[in-house]
């Protein structure tokens, strides 16, 4: 299969256009003047003007899909009954608290862990290298969980933004605490200073180990962190004239000295090991030199030192605004999207002194990131698909009453995600996933021949046969998913509603009729062969045949919904 493009759906217009018209292919775009215009072509020129249009399901399905992980029924109706400018300060208030961290569910049999009980925190343990694998998979299980767990807030869908443009590996830094230490870092700032975030990130111990910090001295200065510092997390690679290679190796020379206390959990600065010259940088940091410092505060303060002049170039501002905006809005930025959205929320963000929180404000209460063109045009990432799925199914994980079940089964769902692309807390390099900023196809590439099959299988696995371990199984209920819905016995109102949920853009009429048709009135004309059957399965909820009469249909209904392409897109 080819990649997929957004370009190859019918994106979803406003209702009077589709009462006038409908595209006849699906590389054709309805514009607002109502002209049939080639999908490729459609451009918006919308900006950062606060949204004062419609504030229908559309509108808060779009804005929960970008800022959760799927959407479910109760957030619709949570946030439906809300202001758009309300729903959106809701979104970004966090949690004051962190969530309890992860704990020992891997002692079984001959697995034992000396330092940790199981159902107890490993974070403050000393480190063993025999139970390494154990802790981080505990972790992985652990974030999975916090990602279908969330409350309706961003702060889990901006800690895997966060872990994308700020990537570590476990494999590379192979301390499970480390790991744990730097998401909770990014947790705990996702909203909060991008400034201050950048100089924790540039001390905190996995990212130390990661980019070779930790060995960084001045008879034999590592570039590692200072290439990245600068190419990914701060200036972007896409100027020219660019910083230089010298002002690479300047900016080594600062950040020498600094060490990892294992024992601690935590880095410190090694004064010994810090080169004290001055650091001289190109025309492009306007000849700024830092003057070489002494003493147990020379690390810090020259690294405050350099970071006030990277933060002092404005590209720093417009190349997170560009992350953002690929990540919550689209990947392609054209003229437009820059002149009119990427450069004034650049100065809107560095006037409001890199808080992070205000940008995200700004950006998901304007007019742009509400325009019709920007629905419906993200491919899923394998993270936002099968927890996405998850949640809207309202699939039943087990409790914390049994540690080892309760992991188990958050494990299976991480590590399905991991198979179709996503393997969070190992993304294949410092860049993260390539999806995210590999030009020209950026997130096309979530979907090829290998992975589409692999998306289906997930669900049809969860719709039929369900996980079962430890006497769990995790299996979407697809009756109760139905019932939901006020008017679950009309098939044409739960067909709506379903795909209302399922898909971000919308479906033709004759869509709705032929999924209507094959699946809730098995290939019948009337309406009464759903109404009937569900009518008597309420009435006698525990006879085993009745149930299988709807079950049946509405995981054979839920298979094809699934496999649609629409299912693809957020």
């Amino acid at each position: 299969m080819e990649k997929a493009n957004r370009r190859s759906f019918i994106k979803q217009t406003a209702q009077s256009i589709i009462a006038e018209k409908e595209p006849s292919t699906p590389l054709e775009y309805v514009d607002p003047s109502n002209k049939i215009v080639p999908r490729h072509l459609a451009k918006t020129s919308t900006g950062l003007d606060t949204y004062t249009g419609s504030w229908s399901d559309v509108q808060v399905l779009h804005l929960i899909r970008r800022t959760l992980f799927g959407a479910t029924k109760s957030d619709l109706d949570f946030f439906k009954t809300m202001t758009m400018s309300d729903a959106v300060d809701y979104i970004l208030t966090t949690p004051a608290n962190p969530p309890l961290p992860p704990v020992n569910n891997y002692v079984s049999g001959q697995i034992t862990d000396p330092d940790v009980p199981l159902g107890q925190t490993w974070v403050n343990a000393p480190v063993n290298a025999n139970i390494e694998g154990l802790r981080i998979a505990s972790w992985k299980a652990w974030w999975t969980m916090q990602m279908v767990n969330q409350d309706r807030n961003i702060r889990e869908k901006m800690t895997l933004f966060w872990h994308n443009v700020f990537a570590t590996e476990t494999t590379v830094v192979r301390d499970s605490r480390y790991t744990y230490k730097h998401n909770a870092l990014l947790r705990a700032n996702c909203l909060g200073n991008f400034k201050n975030l950048v100089r924790d990130v540039t001390l905190d111990p996995a990212m130390l180990v990661y980019l070779n910090g930790d060995q960084n001295t001045a008879n034999a200065p590592d570039e590692n962190y200072a290439r990245e510092l600068q190419e990914l997390f701060t200036i972007g690679k896409d100027l020219n004239p660019h910083y230089t290679e010298d002002d690479v190796k300047a900016a080594a020379r600062v950040l020498t000295g600094w060490r990892n206390n294992r024992n601690g959990i935590s880095s410190f600065f090694q004064a010994n090991q810090h080169d004290t010259n001055n650091k001289q940088f190109s025309t492009f940091y306007n000849n700024t030199v830092i003057t070489g410092r002494t003493g147990t505060n020379a690390g810090l303060d020259e690294l405050n030192d350099m970071l006030n002049m990277i933060f002092a170039h404005p590209e720093v501002a417009k190349h997170i605004c560009r992350e953002i905006y690929r990540f919550f809005v689209y990947y392609i930025i054209d003229e437009s999207v820059e002149l009119n959205v990427i450069e004034p929320l650049a100065t809107y963000f560095r006037t409001n002194n890199y808080d992070i929180k205000k940008v995200m404000e700004k950006l998901l209460k304007s007019e742009h990131f509400f325009d019709m063109l920007n629905t419906g045009c993200v491919i899923k990432s394998p993270v936002d698909f099968l927890i996405g799925t998850n949640r809207m199914m309202s699939l039943s994980f087990p409790g914390s009453t049994n540690i080892q079940t309760q992991y188990a089964h958050y494990l299976y769902a991480q590590q399905y995600i991991a198979l179709i692309g996503q393997n969070i807390g190992d993304p294949p390099d410092v860049a993260g996933w390539p999806a995210y900023r590999q030009s020209p196809q950026y997130y096309e590439l979530w979907i090829n021949s290998d992975s589409l099959p692999k998306r289906n299988l997930a669900n049809d696995s969860l719709l039929y046969i369900g996980y079962n371990r430890f006497g769990h199984t995790l299996k979407y209920n697809v009756i109760a998913f139905a019932d939901q819905f006020a008017q679950a016995s009309d098939p044409n109102v739960l067909v709506n509603e379903i795909l209302k949920l399922a898909y971000p853009i919308d479906v033709s009429v004759a869509t709705k009729t032929s999924i209507k048709t094959a699946f809730l009135l098995s290939g019948q004309n009337s309406d009464h062969y759903w109404t009937d059957a569900w009518n008597e399965y309420k009435a006698a909820p525990t006879d085993n045949m009745k149930k299988a009469a709807v079950e049946s249909r509405l995981q054979a209904m839920m298979k094809h919904i699934f496999g649609l392409a629409e299912y693809q897109l957020s």
